[in-house]
């Protein structure tokens, strides 16, 4: 018989002390959750009334925790799920390559497909990949994520983590990187070269593959497909705005802007990395309504900002072997948030500087522009924006998170509030 504390909860009775929950008074405003519509089926109820149970009993401790939460404290459900995630690699290996391996006519080809896939897609933080398996868990009821409805979310967040490896194999080639999570770039191993180009290509391929294969059958198979098609193109425009803004071999400063730099930043980084596995997992929760994903969307941009924001900062100011790279941003003439942020205070004589010696390859210049990005005082400007884009983060998740629950948005926001790497 189930204990009648659990049935309570289950149904939404509220048994948290006053003080958890009326600060959060606003958070559960108005009552009303709007069901979820899918093809005149109302799959939603479950979504609305599991955000309505955790409202009223687990939620919002959490989500009053999490409003006061620092750098130094971290939810673990992403430690959690990475268990089980890297589990589900080689199992993703074996169906992109098991098979064509005993072909005569593509075995070859296929072993080095298997190499790049182990070299490239291993290493990283998981966390877009991890990001569709929690997400899928905080929206669906946990007796409806079967052994195959995991293994499903578990491969999707494998193609969000292979989508990541096509686009870092490529852009360290066009930037001419040395190294990547701790050890050399893929285009630089002995007999790699520009060979890394069709490599990348490879990576790409192995998504609709794997998509095919998971999910052909599933209600929401198109929705994914289109969405890695689109994410993919909104990340290769902003690839695209990234090397028209910053030629090799022209410096021109007056192209870096806030809007500018704002543009490259959403379409290059924000759609692919926070919104696409979120996305994701709110198709395969069912959840495909325009609102439901406007609201996401404009949350997880503003996440992906933040977010890229954290890279430029440390890409110079980070620790290499912390970070796992080597950061080439001065050198590449990249519109970069420091470059951005010295020209708006930079006066006259420090223009000059920045003129004479950003976008140079040589290390004395490299250094003359780390020292006057030192010299106004840029790291105390990025604590400060850290500090003030997370208060901004936190409310409009709180504005805009009615239809979703909150904690999805507060954890990713928390995962890299006052990262290192």
């Amino acid at each position: 018989m189930m204990p009648l504390s659990r049935w309570l909860r289950s149904v939404g009775v509220f048994l948290l002390p006053v003080p958890c929950w009326v600060p959060l008074e606003r958070w559960l405003c108005p009552l009303r959750r709007p069901s979820l519509v899918y093809r005149g089926s109302v799959l939603g109820a479950w979504h609305s009334g599991r955000c309505w149970c955790q409202a009223w009993t687990e939620e919002p401790r959490a989500l009053y925790s999490s409003l006061r939460m620092n750098g130094d404290q971290k939810l673990d459900v992403y430690d959690q799920a990475k268990e089980k995630f890297l589990q589900h690699f080689p199992q993703i290996v074996k169906v992109l390559t098991e098979d064509d391996m005993k072909c005569p006519d593509t075995g070859d080809a296929v072993a080095r497909l298997r190499e790049v896939l182990e070299y490239n897609a291993i290493g990283g933080k998981y966390q877009r990949g991890l990001t569709v398996l929690v997400t899928l868990q905080a929206l669906v009821e946990p007796r409806e994520l079967d052994a195959d409805s995991l293994q499903r979310a578990l491969t999707v967040g494998w193609c969000v983590e292979l989508l990541q490896a096509f686009f870092l194999v490529s852009d360290d080639i066009m930037d001419a990187s040395l190294t990547r999570r701790g050890k050399s770039c893929w285009y630089r191993k002995p007999g790699i070269g520009l060979d890394a180009v069709n490599d990348a290509v490879l990576l790409e391929a192995c998504i609709y593959r794997l998509l095919k294969f998971y999910c052909r059958e599933q209600p929401y198979y198109l929705n994914l497909i289109e969405l890695f098609l689109q994410t993919c193109y909104q990340t290769e425009i902003g690839q695209t705005l990234d090397l028209i803004t910053a030629p090799q071999g022209h410096v021109d400063l007056s192209r870096f802007t806030e809007k500018r730099y704002k543009s490259i930043v959403k379409y290059k980084t924000a759609f692919y990395s926070f919104y696409l596995p979120v996305a994701a997992a709110m198709y395969m929760a069912g959840i495909d309504g325009e609102k439901e994903h406007s609201s996401a969307k404009k949350i997880l941009l503003e996440i992906g900002e933040f977010f890229q924001v954290q890279d430029d900062y440390l890409d110079l100011f980070g620790d290499p072997s912390v970070t796992g790279k080597i950061g080439t941003d001065i050198q590449d003439n990249k519109c970069s948030w420091l470059v951005v942020q010295c020209l708006l205070r930079a006066s006259p004589v420090q223009q000059q500087i920045l003129q004479e010696n950003y976008g140079q390859k040589e290390a004395e210049k490299v250094a003359q522009v780390k020292a006057l990005y030192e010299d106004m005082d840029l790291p105390a400007v990025f604590a400060q924006y850290e500090q003030d884009s997370y208060n901004r983060l936190v409310a409009l998740i709180e504005q805009c998170a009615s239809s979703l629950p909150p904690a999805i948005f507060l954890r990713l926001a928390q995962k890299i509030y006052k990262r290192k790497k």
